[in-house]
């Protein structure tokens, strides 16, 4: 067992080869799993379209699929294409339907490519299926993507084939940028450059004269997008070929409806571009909660890590224990170290001993969430031999003959000081001049060391060249002695100017990190103080004249809470209550600022003695005038504990919920406008005979809205969910109601009940 320079000692895995030969096994078994689970679904598709067509049971019509594709000699997905091509001819199943001229080679293609979309889990994936199943046989290398925002801007949603400094580059343009994809956007008409763009309009792309073809992304009869296909140089666009990447693209609009990658995790850029210049292997973490504890995934491998980790594909993205798990536990326990101490730390070795271990290991905390790993690696003295070979190009021997005054420089100190080859080498003393004022101190202590001690030594200063540049220059140098006279200095100069920019660079990297994560809750706490201001929290029921109510409020995310949900519950003259709950267009503290306008103005409309549908009324006329033109919907009631009649208005709210004697039902609610739509709109009243015991629930769409089911399944569970607590304490249910009942838009929600009084 190795022990560590700087930590504890670390044990060996019982078989960490044959634990990394496990997870490379995994690994190709998923990617495998990807590409059969595309065929399944085209197979999928093609048994229904058989069972229709055959009017047979399932089983029989993949029976018969696996006899055509034997009886043919074509591979099963391919009849499935060729089945499922031949019935989107005369339907609208598929995104475009192969037209009859099509080779049978590219239709069957083409369908492939869209079985491979339509299972991609993530953009990324789908990108890479369009490129790798639709386009990569004509030549293409990348494929980049743009959706089309509402603002008339294009925001980069996928890629294939390009890099990350691209990505960054090219991730937004704004409306007015001109340009060929601009063009597309605005035309609906395919551009095709076999040289590259002009002069003055660049593009992503290997080179500039590298062919590119920019097609517009159709949906619905409209633009919504624009792909960019870039070959490695130029191109010659013949009939066919335009003809089969139009085909590609109409397929590709589909790219923009997936899920957005988790691209980087949140990595700076400049982090991962700093990384990428190392020679040692280097990983970017960011911490995440998983179902077992807290996890670490990797944000960024550079091209050494890369290198190493080649039995791994795309280190990026998965977890560290996935990448290297002879070494994860070690690896971690490294990290946290460094965590707790705000200081970088080191070993000499983890794991396994020989090849396979890790050496010279060292982690960098930047900030709680993120990390740096780098180390070396024993496993193939090859791997390293580039990373030598660049330092030697940062190396100059040197020699200074103390008895003849005379020094001999090695060629690359030449460069390191700046100075014309071939000339006399400079002696250490005379160095002095060329040092900066505050490193003479340190030359003058090697000097010293080496022929007062006669001992060796080293020293790091910054060297003033003659062309005005600096450079910092470390100085190892050992004394030849004869007899107890130093007759020789000989020695290395190391040329370290690259490395201490990047330790500077990582150095104001986390500064920047820590400083933007100070930023970050200086925000959240800002916004979660507005939040419960605007709204405070009622943690137990109230009783008015004949009600008892409770109210919750439930913020739309951990990062931004403030959203435009908002109530109200506001006692009247003559023992009346008045009831509203409303949501605002958008999030943010725009959103937080309409929001408390409107509250503030229904608060004092209230007391002129207004029914509910004349205050909706003003209140529309409020929501008109406000100069953020944002809409809204709300429900406002009046309840009067007299007659135990609630008068009630809304502007396209959801209806609200009574349960009575245990079944709940929606109430109808009349179809009125939004408000801040018209400058002028009538609101109709709804008069409600209530009973002592019933329950009005009050919600808005954060509650029950879901992006694949409707709004009618959203509040047809809320229903049976109010039902099934019927005999709850009122603040129980409110309760119950906000754990089993959530949507998954990201939205804000407030929820008032309301209980009739016997």
């Amino acid at each position: 067992m190795d022990v560590p320079a700087d930590g504890p000692a670390t044990r060996p895995p019982p078989d960490p080869s044959g634990l990394r030969r496990a997870v490379r096994a995994l690994t190709d078994e998923i990617a495998e799993l990807r590409a059969e689970r595309a065929d399944r679904h085209l197979l999928d598709l093609a048994t229904g379209i058989l069972v229709a067509q055959l009017s047979a049971p399932p089983s029989a019509a993949a029976a018969h699929l696996s006899r055509l594709a034997a009886s043919t000699g074509v591979g099963a997905p391919d009849v499935a294409a060729d089945i499922v091509n031949a019935a989107a001819g005369s339907t609208d199943a598929a995104p475009r339907p192969p037209s009859a001229e099509d080779h049978p080679a590219t239709a069957r293609r083409l369908r492939r490519t869209d079985a491979a979309l339509g299972v991609a889990s993530a953009a990324g994936q789908a990108a890479e299926a369009l490129l790798h199943g639709g386009l990569r046989h004509l030549g293409v290398q990348a494929v980049w993507l743009w959706r089309r925002t509402a603002t008339d801007c294009l925001e980069l949603a996928a890629h294939a084939g390009g890099n990350d400094l691209q990505s960054t580059h090219w991730q937004w343009l704004p409306a007015h940028v001109n340009g060929a994809l601009r063009g597309a956007l605005d035309t609906g008409e395919p551009g095709w450059l076999p040289h590259g763009p002009p002069d003055g309009d660049p593009l992503p792309g290997p080179v500039p004269d590298a062919g590119r073809a920019v097609l517009p992304l159709l949906d619905r009869g409209g633009v919504v997008g624009v792909l960019l296909a870039c070959w490695s140089g130029p191109v010659a666009f013949d009939p066919p070929m335009r003809k089969e990447v139009e085909a590609v693209a109409d397929n590709a609009v589909r790219v923009l409806d997936a899920a957005p990658d988790p691209d980087g995790f949140g990595d700076p850029l400049m982090l991962r571009i700093l990384l990428d210049c190392l020679t040692d292997a280097a990983l970017a973490l960011t911490r995440t909660e998983g179902p077992d504890g807290p996890d670490w995934l990797i944000a960024h491998a550079n091209p050494a890590a890369a290198r190493q980790l080649a039995g791994v594909p795309k280190p990026a993205g998965r977890h560290l224990a996935e990448v290297l798990p002879a070494h994860c536990m070690d690896l971690v326990r490294l990290i946290d170290e460094a965590r707790t101490t705000a200081a970088p730390r080191r070993v000499d070795r983890i794991a396994n001993q020989g090849a396979g271990a890790l050496i010279d290991v060292r982690t960098l905390p930047l900030g709680p969430e993120r990390a740096v790993v780098l180390w070396h690696t024993s496993d193939d003295p090859g791997l390293l031999l580039p990373s030598v070979l660049d330092r030697l190009d940062h190396l100059a021997l040197f020699e200074d003959d103390l008895v003849s005054g005379v020094s001999r420089w090695g060629e690359r100190a030449y460069s390191i000081f700046g100075m014309e080859r071939g000339g006399p080498g400079v002696p250490l003393r005379e160095l002095m001049s060329r040092t900066h004022r505050d490193d003479k101190g340190q030359l003058a202590a090697l000097l010293e060391a080496l022929t007062v001690r006669q001992e060796g030594a080293h020293t790091l200063i910054r060297v003033i060249r003659d062309d005005g540049g600096m450079r910092h220059v470390r100085i190892s140098a050992e004394p030849l002695l004869k007899g107890p006279v130093t007759v020789a200095v000989t020695g290395v100069f190391q040329d370290v100017s690259a490395q201490h920019r990047t330790e500077l660079a990582l150095g104001a990297t986390y500064d920047q990190l820590t400083a933007a994560q100070a930023q970050a809750a200086a925000r959240h706490r800002f916004v979660l103080q507005l939040q419960k201001a605007i709204l405070p929290e009622v943690p137990a029921s109230i009783r008015l004249p004949g009600l008892l109510v409770t109210a919750r409020y439930r913020p739309a995310a951990q990062d931004y809470r403030v959203g435009g949900d908002w109530y109200e519950v506001l006692p009247l003259p003559e023992d009346r209550v008045m009831l509203v709950v409303g949501d605002i267009a958008g999030h943010g503290v725009g959103a937080a600022t309409t929001m408390v306008a409107l509250r503030n103005a229904l608060r004092g409309l209230a007391f002129t003695g207004g029914s509910a549908g004349q205050l909706m009324g003003w209140l529309n006329g409020v929501a008109f005038a406000d100069p953020r033109q944002s809409t809204a919907t709300a429900v406002c009631a009046h309840y009067d504990p007299h007659d135990r009649v609630l008068r009630w208005s809304s502007a396209g709210h959801l209806p609200l919920i009574l349960l009575r004697e245990g079944r709940a039902v929606l109430l109808d609610t009349p179809r009125d406008l939004l408000l801040g739509a018209v400058p002028s709109v009538v609101y109709t009243e709804t008069v409600t005979t209530l009973r002592a015991g019933d329950l009005l629930v009050f919600y808005t769409d954060g509650l029950v809205e879901r992006h694949h089911s409707s709004l009618d399944d959203g509040m047809e569970r809320l229903t049976r969910i109010v039902e099934r607590h019927a005999g709850a304490e009122l603040d129980d249910m409110a309760d119950r109601l906000l754990a089993e009942v959530r949507g998954d838009t990201d939205d804000d929600t407030s929820l008032v009940l309301v209980r009739v009084l016997r």
